[in-house]
């Protein structure tokens, strides 16, 4: 293998450049984005602890130069109306999706990865590559090419949200809980760097259709969510960036691989917001990648190791983030529990999650809960 071709500069093409380089460093990788440098939608980018393990363990290089820009907290907290519960152990890490490509960038431009933005694609039987690395997200162009051999499977969730940020700096990843004169409202919001958060907001279809949300300009909808979340907000405004409401996709490919192209990331499919999971699975997918290309004896058998080694893994996460969207489906109707009755159904949505694992994980939860339980 002399040349690869990797379309999209987001994480997981970035990312996976810079693994290729280290891993063989004759062979030539050129990322090409179609997309101005610099550019890049949304606020942070959300890892829990237990994502991040994976790459202290597997690229503990990476870990050292990315951790130090990432915010840290060991709590996350569910804001209701009528009270609040901290759930202990639930900890995450959040960076600046830019901040986070930036740094890729500069280690990629290190390495001698030939980056060229504002490219788009149009025709990639032209490209001149042994390999080509579809990373360009949820509208993949290297999808599209390969359909027939890809197979993907694509639907979508109800539920309605927008992506905004906001100059405020929240202690922990929070759900903050409302009741709207349209129906009940739900933000999950976190800091990702001083000062700063992310700020989702998400309703099921009915509210979304009964508040006029449809059409309704980016400005107008910052401006209306930031008065439905004025509490948790402290007043502060809300800022957008392409912060259009949207349905999340459900997608997944049967195949990773066809004839010599292969998918990662967001191309091969999709893991919900709400589990914080999306970059990561990227990540380890360019991980999988590389290592097969580095282990097996050529192209063909590497490509044919990844497709037999990875999707069965991704697959368990991609299920439990659809098991947890479709939690959230539901979450107006769970409103009218008690605060400790709502936040042990949260912590159990997946279906997955013994009382003796609660206990592990969130002992000062647990501890609170069976003491509410009892005196319930």
């Amino acid at each position: 293998m002399h040349k690869v071709e990797i379309i999209g500069a987001g994480p997981a093409g970035l990312y996976t450049a810079i693994l290729l380089k280290r891993a063989m460093p004759d062979v030539a990788v050129r990322v090409q984005e179609q997309n101005p440098r610099g550019a890049t939608f949304g606020f942070g980018v959300v890892f829990s602890d237990r994502a991040l393990d994976f790459l202290e363990r597997d690229d503990p290089e990476t870990h050292a130069s990315l951790t130090p820009h990432m915010e840290r907290w060991q709590n996350m907290t569910l804001a209701l109306p009528g009270g609040t519960v901290s759930l202990d152990g639930v900890g995450f890490t959040a960076i600046g999706r830019l901040n986070l490509i930036e740094l890729l960038r500069q280690e990629a431009e290190r390495l001698s990865v030939n980056l060229r933005f504002d490219t788009e694609i149009r025709d990639l039987d032209r490209l001149d590559a042994d390999l080509i690395i579809g990373a360009d997200g949820l509208n993949s162009r290297v999808r599209q090419r390969y359909e027939d051999a890809f197979a993907p499977q694509v639907s979508q969730f109800t539920n309605h949200f927008a992506w905004f940020g906001a100059d405020v700096a929240f202690d922990t990843l929070t759900q903050t809980f409302v009741d709207t004169e349209f129906g009940p409202m739900n933000a999950h919001h976190y800091r990702y760097a001083p000062g700063r958060s992310t700020f989702i907001v998400e309703c099921e279809d009915a509210v979304f259709q009964k508040a006029g949300f449809a059409g309704e300009s980016e400005a107008r909808s910052a401006e209306r969510c930031a008065g439905y979340f004025r509490d948790a907000l402290g007043g502060a405004p809300l800022i957008t960036n392409k912060s259009n409401w949207r349905q999340f996709p459900k997608l997944w490919c049967r195949s990773w691989i066809a004839e010599r192209a292969v998918l990662l990331g967001d191309a091969a499919h999709t893991a919900h917001f709400s589990v914080g999971s999306g970059t990561r699975l990227a990540m380890e997918d360019a991980l999988a990648l590389v290592g097969a290309l580095k282990a097996a004896p050529d192209l063909t058998a590497a490509l044919a190791q990844y497709q037999a080694t990875r999707p069965p893994i991704a697959h368990k996460i991609v299920e439990a983030a659809n098991t947890s969207a479709a939690w959230y489906e539901g979450f107006g109707a769970k409103m009218t529990l008690e605060p400790m009755a709502f936040a042990y159904d949260y912590l159990t949505r997946s279906g997955r999650m013994s009382d003796e694992k609660l206990r592990q994980i969130a002992p000062g939860f647990m501890a609170d809960y069976m003491a509410w339980r009892g005196a319930a």
